[in-house]
């Protein structure tokens, strides 16, 4: 008899992503960090009701911030919360980490992207990666680079084949 494969009954851990970051600027650097939230947060989450694709991180006060990321309520909120989609939600990072984003951010001109949120042992987290902004004519490069590199794919398979 055959053996039967496991189904998976967990979802994919990954929540959401910005795919944007990766078009706009060079990244370099990742972390993970965590994020602090509200339980309604938490909850809309699990649906995967998130955009970051115009969200930033700023460094202020020693502590990471992450801005303009985008949490929809669910519409079975409790009344007596006023759900705030767009506010502004404290990262967590160890010291070591801290000091040096800062030390990227304001000495070497980096920014702070967030790439990707996913599950973790039950607990959201979220990727921020150092990155430097890029100019159009570093777009072009990367797309005629990744066209040539699909292309060339195509014609070693086509003559294996």
């Amino acid at each position: 008899m055959a053996k039967q494969q496991k189904k998976s009954a967990r979802p994919s851990s990954t929540i959401a992503l910005n795919k944007k970051s990766r078009h706009d600027y060079t990244l370099e650097d990742r972390f993970e960090a965590g994020l602090e939230l509200q339980g309604w947060e938490v909850k809309s989450l699990r649906e995967g009701r998130i955009q970051l694709r115009d969200s930033y991180v700023i460094l202020k006060g020693g502590e990471a911030w992450l801005l303009g990321a985008v949490i929809s309520p669910l519409q079975t909120v409790s009344t007596h919360i006023q759900p705030e989609p767009q506010r502004t939600r404290k990262l967590l990072l160890h010291r070591e980490e801290l000091n040096k984003l800062i030390g990227a951010v304001e000495r070497k001109g980096y920014s702070l992207i967030p790439t990707a949120m996913y599950w973790k042992k039950g607990r959201a987290k979220l990727e921020i990666a150092l990155a430097k902004g890029k100019q159009s004519h570093d777009k072009r490069a990367a797309i005629k680079e990744r066209d040539w590199q699909r292309d060339k794919q195509r014609i070693i398979k086509g003559v294996k084949s």
